[in-house]
């Protein structure tokens, strides 16, 4: 008998595949590994299950999304965490990483850590960013604030969590799913960010369903390839202006009579947010001029 399930963990030629609460330590049919069809981890697969756990995967089911950091399939929520201090947010990068999830297809969420530090420091940022339409939770693992809204945010999704270093990535973690103890590197004091402290990937079930991966994506220091008319439509909040500018192929940044410029001056689109547009967008005409 057939059934499909989930890929949570891959290992030496080993597949753990997960059905409701069962685990099957799963081979894979010798016409995939002829076919040389790659497996990843959460890749939804039909397989044969076998007793004492064992099992064959038959099949690779379509893909919805696939990332290359870390190489997992059909993420469909990247929760982007940021503290309110120690490290203090960046907007520029915050928007950095909203663009690569957007981009890959991947819904994203925001997380504000270490609101115990003070949570009058993103109080503006968070309106922001929960005006343009993205869920917003401010959280603590100190005091717990934020952790139920957290779980009721990834329930019944396969997340991937991303952010600069030293934001609690991992102590969120341990905090969502008790006993974890994932290995947290401390922010350095010299350097004033922190330690990469994860090394492989697997997806961890989350207690009321969903399945999150114990290692970071996406990366700060890259841009997916995005063409210049592209990157606007990432801007959540530009698109209710974005009609309104009067050529069709508006970048929103030299041209005359642009709705979404003259919305930043009468304050209905956060000037931070706009200027960390342009400031994309330059970066993307670079890359253009330089690879296209």
């Amino acid at each position: 008998m057939h059934h499909e399930g989930t890929v949570i963990k891959a290992c030496g030629g080993h597949y753990y595949v997960s059905l409701g609460e069962e685990i099957y330590d799963c081979a894979v049919r010798g016409r995939l590994r002829r076919e040389k069809q790659q497996i990843l981890v959460g890749d939804r697969v039909i397989f044969s299950p076998h007793s004492c756990g064992q099992g064959v995967i038959e099949d690779i089911c379509p893909r919805q999304t696939r990332l290359v950091r870390p190489p997992v399939a059909n993420v469909d929520r990247a929760l982007i965490v940021f503290s309110v201090k120690e490290p203090p947010p960046n907007t520029f990068l915050l928007d950095r990483f909203l663009v690569q999830a957007q981009h890959a297809g991947v819904n994203p969420a925001i997380c504000f850590n270490k609101v115990d530090l003070g949570e009058e420091n993103i109080k503006d940022i968070y309106n922001v960013y929960r005006r343009a339409g993205y869920p917003v939770v401010c959280a603590s693992t100190r005091d717990g604030r934020g952790l139920e809204e957290l779980r009721t945010l990834l329930k019944g999704h396969i997340t991937v969590l991303a952010g600069p270093s030293g934001v609690g990535k991992s102590s969120l973690l341990n905090a969502l799913i008790p006993g974890l103890n994932l290995k947290t590197g401390e922010v350095s004091r010299k350097l004033g960010r922190g330690r990469h402290t994860t090394r492989h990937v697997e997806l961890l079930r989350l207690p009321g369903g969903g399945l999150v991966a114990d290692t970071p994506g996406f990366s700060s220091l890259y841009l997916p390839e995005i063409k210049r008319e592209e990157l606007g439509k990432f801007y959540l909040e530009f698109i209710a202006y974005q009609n309104d500018c009067r050529f069709n192929t508006c970048l929103h940044f030299q041209e005359p009579g642009c709705a979404v410029k003259e919305a930043v001056k009468a304050g209905e689109i956060s000037t931070f947010r706009y200027e960390n547009y342009v400031q994309l967008l330059q970066e993307v005409m670079e890359l253009e001029r330089r690879y296209w």
